[in-house]
């Protein structure tokens, strides 16, 4: 029975099968086609795609790869402007051989500050003006620099005297003055900021504030600014030397005679309010206080860089400056008050002589470098286009950074604990009375690979005997330094500033440390 059944669904299949026409092998066939379709898909893309990138290829020009710099990225996915130009290798214009070359056109308001874009209020006085106007021809670039010096009263000028133009405040006989210890000038000088912008130069990023006895390293002041945002409010200074000075006026203020920098937006805003400021504050004893107030009404702190100096001290200078902070020197006031940088000159002569480094190197001036010589024991304090320290004796560098206390306070009766930093006392021991050094002269030395070479001649003051049994740094005339300049010191990083250094003693004999 089951014989028979498959043989009669057999007969049924081929009837089917015979009916329909289709061969048993049909669902193969569709099967290999699938392949074939995909394999003249896949060719049909690539003709298309190659025929597209030949047709790019014959209709572009061809690039000069050399004005194409590295900021072009940047400068193709800001939406840059990029200009087209056609020249020949000689400059010629011509029309089959194109060259694209495309430049950054970098905005004004994005570029780096520069010294054009600072202008500087000066505060004199007639009086005192014969003798202080020898200290801005100092650092004054008549060519370079903007600003204006603010007088009381009028004085004799002359052309090409090496100065800023000179203009007399204006009256401030309305304003109310109370102080019985200040004097009211300290309302005109406070004005100088207000009185500046008026004159709406033009270009202007900063307004910097300074006295006739300021000497400012203006190549200093450019590298501290541009690290600001000048389109921001910005109140730059620093504080008194004195702690005490500080607590009678204000720990949150810019001491005026160091310098300070305000922004141009700031300035706007103090210009816009500060006689009504000054209106509600007659009590105050000077201008910087007065400036403060103002600040703090429109809610700006002070940023405090150590670079500027007030100096409110008497005496030698000499344990600031052989330890200065580890900042750019912006600023130097009070020279009429502190003894000459430089013994045996005058205070004019002095700061001429600090003007050559300051050429030189401005970046690295007065700056600390700490060297030991191990096999005698010595420590030596380099202030790079000041002053060379030799000690016996290894000292920490701790102690060695800060200043030895060679000045006197502000206030007389003070001791030395009204400074507002560390010092360290003179010591009293012979033996560790350092021998210093004082600048003699620096140049540019293109053969000792583009080297600074400075000398600094021993200064011969009295020297206590000393009984220790180790070499004795006595006979020592003289040290060279030997220092390669880095305008970019302060952009990148915190480097040694003393590339090499040697002494030469009286009989001929020379060491050298490193």
């Amino acid at each position: 029975m089951k014989g028979s059944q498959k043989e009669s669904e057999k007969v049924g299949w081929d009837q089917m099968r015979s009916l329909s026409g289709n061969p048993i092998s049909a669902p193969v066939a569709q099967g290999r086609t699938l392949p074939k379709l995909m394999v003249w898909l896949i060719l049909f893309v690539s003709v298309t795609y190659i025929v597209y990138t030949l047709k790019l290829v014959s209709t572009s020009r061809a690039c000069d790869n050399d004005l194409i710099t590295p900021p072009l990225m940047t400068v193709l996915s800001s939406q840059a402007n990029v200009t087209m130009v056609a020249s020949t290798a000689e400059g010629i214009p011509n029309r089959t051989a194109t060259t694209v070359a495309l430049r950054r056109e970098i905005p004004e308001a994005q570029k780096r500050t520069e010294l054009r874009h600072i202008v500087f209020g000066i505060a004199a006085s007639a009086k005192l003006w014969d003798q202080r106007k020898n200290y801005i021809k100092l650092w004054w670039k008549p060519k370079e620099m903007r600003g204006i010096v603010w007088l009381d009263n009028p004085v004799k000028t002359r052309r090409n005297e090496g100065l800023p133009p000179v203009r007399i405040s204006g009256d401030t006989s309305r304003f109310s003055y109370t102080n019985k210890q200040g004097h009211r000038s300290a309302i005109r000088i406070s004005r100088i900021v207000s009185e500046t912008f008026r004159l709406r130069m033009k270009d202007v990023r900063w307004l910097v504030m300074g006295d006739d006895d300021t000497v400012f390293v203006t190549e200093n002041l450019v590298r501290l600014l541009a690290k600001y945002d000048h389109n921001q409010y910005y109140y730059i200074g620093s504080l008194s030397e004195s702690h005490l000075q500080n607590i009678y006026f204000s720990y949150s203020m810019a001491y005026g005679g160091g310098g300070f920098a305000i922004s141009y937006p700031l300035a706007r805003a103090l210009e816009r309010m500060q006689d009504r400021c000054i209106q509600r504050y007659p009590g105050l004893y000077g201008s910087d206080d007065r400036m403060q107030a103002c600040m703090a009404e429109l809610g700006v702190p002070l940023t405090k860089e150590l670079g500027f100096h007030q100096y409110d001290v008497y005496g030698n200078l000499f344990g600031l400056l052989a330890a200065h902070p580890v900042t750019p020197l912006v600023s130097l006031h009070h020279l009429d008050v502190v003894e000459p940088i430089f013994p045996n000159t005058t205070r004019v002569e002095a700061l001429k002589r600090l003007m050559v480094p300051m050429e030189l190197d401005s970046a690295g001036l007065m700056q600390q470098s700490i060297c030991y010589d191990k096999a005698k024991g010595w420590t030596i304090s380099v202030s790079w286009g000041f002053a060379v320290q030799i000690f016996r004796g290894i000292f920490s560098p701790r102690e060695i950074e800060m200043p030895s206390r060679t000045f006197l306070n502000w206030y007389r009766k003070a001791d030395y604990t009204a400074y507002a930093f560390n010092t360290r006392p003179v010591s009293r021991n012979p033996c560790q009375k350092p021998f210093v050094f004082y600048l003699s002269k620096a140049r540019f030395d293109p053969s000792m690979n583009n080297q600074t070479v400075s000398e600094y001649l021993r200064h011969r003051a009295p020297h206590p005997l000393c009984k220790w049994k180790m070499a004795d740094p006595e006979d020592i005339d003289k040290v060279e330094v030997y220092k390669k300049p880095d305008p970019h010191l302060w952009q990148s990083h915190l480097g040694e500033t003393v590339a090499g250094s040697s002494w030469t003693r009286r009989r001929d004999r020379q060491n050298t440390w490193q």
